[in-house]
């Protein structure tokens, strides 16, 4: 049944500005962040694209990876800009449900395409001889799209569900459009919201991770029952995935427990920090990991490219 008090409303409030000081120093210094984003994620997908000998399954998965970097990061950054330096933090809720949109797709490609890493790993690792047999160029565009059609179609059905729902206030307490505390301002019904939530969070979280412990159950089998040299090229190899897939995990972990939990008594400064980590921290730490890791993806065989990154 829905209250009588619930309304249409037109814009939604962001509480998490709140108290906001130093506002130009703020405005630069996530401009800096943001541009530093931007290049380094485009240097890697510039220098897989321009050098045929990157031109195989790994580069391509993480050309993919880089990719969606940019757009989780890019639905992010210019909306923080302009409400740091705005007075008024309202947004209008079209565009409050295209960053949810944005943003929740970009958290499942994520992972998604972490999953697809891998699986690619596992191949390599534990079929070396059949690896050009099994990972065709079509097997690597259909786990591309698999990696992104999930991600955008589970995210469309959920920003149709919360939209149509009858809302009795406004007010975001978070420094970006949320789709949990949108259900949470709703006054109708939100069953249908919740059962769709709990089945498209098994299939965008659970299905990704458990894939993901099987490659590397089969991986480390492999390793421990091989040489070590066979050992040492797989944690070299594996490493920069591990560490991602680490980094992202505790973003949504942080994400989670100051969304679902009472943080009334942690300073704002640091429930923003948690709130915007495995979105803002991502997108640098990934091209960083590998950027580093540059010998791991065999760049050492163009001295010219390495040296550019470097």
């Amino acid at each position: 049944m829905i209250s009588l008090n619930s309304s249409y409303f037109s814009h939604f409030i962001l509480a998490g500005y709140l108290d906001i000081r130093f506002k130009h120093l703020i405005f630069f210094i996530v401009l800096l962040y943001y541009v530093l984003i931007i290049v380094s994620n485009l240097l890697l997908i510039v220098v897989i694209c321009m050098n045929r000998s990157l031109h195989e399954p790994m580069y391509l998965f993480l050309c993919s990876l880089f990719v969606n970097e940019l757009y989780g990061a890019t639905a992010l950054f210019p909306f923080l800009l302009t409400q740091v330096l705005s007075d008024i933090h309202s947004v209008p809720r079209s565009l409050c449900f295209l960053q949810i949109f944005c943003l929740y797709s970009y958290a499942s490609n994520e992972l998604f395409n972490l999953a697809v890493i891998s699986y690619d790993r596992y191949l390599a690792i534990c079929f070396p001889l059949q690896y050009n047999t099994h990972m065709t160029f079509k097997k690597v565009a259909t786990l591309t799209a698999s990696a992104w059609f999930p991600a955008v179609f589970f995210t469309s059905v959920m920003i149709v569900l919360s939209s149509s729902l009858q809302l009795c206030g406004n007010i975001i307490n978070k420094v970006y459009c949320d789709n949990y505390h949108i259900v949470r301002l709703s006054c109708g019904d939100i069953t249908a919201n919740n059962i769709y939530g709990l089945f498209a969070t098994t299939l965008t979280i659970l299905v990704p991770l458990i894939l993901i412990l099987f490659t590397y159950v089969r991986i480390f089998k492999v390793c421990f029952s091989g040489s070590k040299q066979t050992r040492q090229k797989a944690l070299s190899t594996c490493s920069p995935h591990l560490a991602s897939l680490i980094n992202f995990s505790f973003g949504v972990c942080f994400e989670i427990v100051q969304s679902r939990f009472d943080m009334s008594n942690v300073p704002n400064i640091l429930r923003v920090f948690l709130s915007l980590y495995f979105m803002a921290c991502q997108p640098l730490f990934n091209p960083v990991i590998y950027g580093l890791n540059l010998r791991l993806f065999k760049l050492s065989q163009s001295p010219k490219i390495e040296k550019i990154i470097l």
